[in-house]
């Protein structure tokens, strides 16, 4: 089944689609448009830069192939945490200390970034502070707290180290050792906050177009976006759709790789037994490589994910799937039913690091064709600075935005034939590997 069918399926149960309503919708586009920069993906990172360039005075057209926020950005799991996917180090090793303390420091500012945004244009998407990192067993415990020593003594980042003999008073699971505690980090209803930035981006005075799905990029000094139903030519670019652009930008495809991802929600539980599983209410997440993240709602539900798919297909039993995970966590909720599951797609690259660039351009001219992709799963905050350092770029000043381009990525071996089986071969590894601690 092709990717966007399979998403299309995905996406049918999600807790937040069923609790919320689109207020707005748009008209696909219909004939030639012109614009300073055209805009392809509705979701954060491409609702973010939209946002910046129209404060900068930019006319700006944003084109979405589905409905705004369909794709991942609605349909994550809530987290809103600091760092990238992938380790510091391997930041480090490309770029230096110096350079992977400037990344760290902007991955903090997109934190404050999202409050910012929810203050500025009035977003009520259930934000709550504080997110912990857990450990399943002593030794993982131990990686841990060498992991957060280092942060703090080499980026400045301090965390609340939570012990063994405390663990208890932080979650009531079994399955945990240790873990640290990050209150600057913390969790939301996705959908709620992309149908925000929507609001503000039509308030702005960006050019929305949903249905509208780009079937071509015409390279130039005035490149030019064709769909089934017309043409925008603009002066500049961003290509912001991760996995949805469908090879649009070949030479983009190869770097990323689509990874399935699965939530549960539960029913809703008595309000003093959804308090006790984690009482400060934290976004929670584990340390293992096949990692499990969850966190309580406002409507007193467990919200889990913990399933990845490197072959796109969907697992079977998704709920009773998803379920037996939450009840190997929690097992006080073995009576506790599932009342939604749903999954999606994330862009991942084959060092977690996020891929920002631009396109190579014609001998002689200018790139004028920017991409923003591979958040590899760590994207809710991250993809609102992506798109402030975009819209930086395009206003004339990249220095902050190159810091990022300068990181190198390889294509996933094995080319668009092999590189899916050798990715599930190597995800059984890891679980086995999680498995034996």
């Amino acid at each position: 089944m092709p990717l966007l069918d399979t998403d299309r399926e995905l996406a049918r149960d999600s807790y937040y689609a069923a609790t919320v309503r689109r207020e707005q919708v748009f008209p696909a586009l219909a004939g030639d448009a012109h614009c300073d920069v055209a805009i392809v993906g509705g979701g954060l990172a491409g609702l973010s830069a939209a946002i910046d360039l129209r404060r900068r005075g930019f006319d700006v057209v944003l084109l979405e192939a589905r409905e705004l926020g369909f794709g991942a950005s609605g349909r994550n799991g809530g987290q809103a945490i600091h760092g990238l996917a992938c380790d510091q180090e391997t930041i480090e090793r490309q770029l230096g200390l110096d350079e992977a303390r400037q990344v760290w420091a902007m991955s903090i500012e997109a934190l404050d970034l999202l409050r910012q945004r929810m203050r500025e244009h009035g977003i009520d998407c259930d934000w709550r502070s504080g997110y912990l990192g857990l450990a399943t067993s002593a030794r993982k415990g131990r990686a841990l707290q060498a992991w957060a020593q280092r942060t703090e003594s080499v980026y400045g980042y301090p965390m609340q180290r939570v012990e063994a003999a405390e663990i208890g008073r932080w979650i009531a699971s079994p399955r945990y050792h240790s873990g640290i505690f990050d209150p600057r980090s913390g969790h939301l209803h996705p959908l709620k906050y992309t149908l925000g930035l929507v609001r503000a981006a039509a308030a702005a005075g960006v050019r929305v177009h949903e249905h509208s799905p780009v079937l071509a990029l015409a390279q130039g000094e005035r490149p030019a976006l064709r769909t089934a139903t017309g043409t925008v030519q603009a002066r500049q670019v961003l290509l912001a759709g991760n996995v949805y652009l469908q090879g649009l930008a070949p030479a983009l495809q190869a770097r990323i790789m689509p990874v399935g991802t699965y939530i549960a929600c539960s029913e809703t539980l008595e309000p003093a037994l959804a308090d006790s599983l984690v009482p400060s209410r934290s976004a929670v997440c584990d340390t293992n490589f096949v990692l499990d993240y969850f966190r309580t709602t406002p409507d007193q539900r467990l919200l889990y994910g913990g399933r990845v798919s490197y072959s796109t297909l969907t697992p079977a039993d998704l709920g009773d799937s998803m379920r037996r995970r939450m009840v190997h966590t929690f097992p006080q909720l073995a009576g506790a039913r599932v009342a939604y599951a749903w999954g999606g797609f994330v862009d991942i690259t084959m060092n977690r690091a996020p891929d920002f660039g631009r396109l190579p351009a014609a001998a002689g001219a200018a790139p004028n064709v920017y991409y923003l992709q591979g958040f590899s799963g760590h994207g809710l905050a991250l993809t609102g600075l992506a798109g402030r350092l975009v819209a930086e770029a395009m206003a004339g000043d990249a220095e902050r935005f190159d810091v990022f381009a300068r990181l190198q990525h390889r294509p996933f071996p094995g080319g668009a034939w092999l590189r899916t089986p050798a990715l599930v071969l190597g995800m059984a590894w890891y679980r086995l590997r999680d498995m034996l601690g």
